[in-house]
């Protein structure tokens, strides 16, 4: 329904609009404005000159078209989101890293971004991060046994970076559990939404990319 939405008005207002859709999913579109903003505040939070290149923003398209796949699954599940206010205190920690707040608006400015922009983009990560993790962090158990190996891997790992100070087994462990789970909940997730593209049709416009 919205890219038949999406269509009208373009067909209303000229082929320029038209040629603002990027991605389409399913139903969903992606213009080619989402793409622009999501290069440029990754930019930004990266402390990096945005890469308007044709492969930067497929990158980019693809992260758009991951989170567009969650979007449609917390749609289906009725997923309470947070409150946008929920990211204030990340938009805090971020200004806390320039010497003054028009730095901070300067510095946003100078990436055709504005504050509300940013607030959006973290408090759409918080939220992607909330729900991947209940969606799929009770499905992961790690043993003893497993953590262990997984310890060995990093003792070794900071071996090669010459790390002398290397914490004991126990030590680590709470660290090393957490890791771990963290790798396997990305490893269960990137295999659903493998799945999930399977199950949507999603075109990306000639020429955009």
């Amino acid at each position: 329904m919205r890219i038949l939405i999406a269509i009208t008005i373009a067909l209303s207002a000229g082929a320029e609009i038209i040629d603002r859709i990027a991605v389409s999913v399913g139903n969903e579109v992606i213009t080619t404005d989402q793409v622009h903003d999501e290069v440029c505040v990754a930019a930004f939070l990266n402390h990096t000159q945005p890469d308007l290149s044709a492969g930067e923003r497929r990158k980019a398209a693809e992260r758009l078209i991951e989170q567009t796949l969650i979007k449609r699954e917390m749609d289906f599940t009725h997923y309470p989101l947070p409150a946008l206010s929920d990211a204030d205190p990340l938009v805090k920690k971020v200004e806390a890293g320039y010497p003054g707040r028009q730095a901070f608006l300067s510095t946003l400015a100078g990436y055709a971004i504005s504050e509300d922009d940013l607030r959006r983009h973290l408090w759409w990560q918080l939220t992607l991060l909330k729900f991947t993790g209940e969606r799929f962090r009770p499905s992961i158990q790690v043993t003893t046994a497993e953590i262990r190996q997984y310890y060995r891997e990093q003792v070794a790992k900071w071996r090669e970076q010459g790390v002398t100070a290397i914490p004991s087994f126990e030590e680590s462990r709470d660290a090393m559990e957490k890791a771990l789970t963290e790798e396997r909940v990305n490893q269960v997730m990137d295999r659903w939404l493998g799945d999930a593209r399977t199950q949507i049709d999603i075109r990306f416009r000639n020429g955009v990319f």
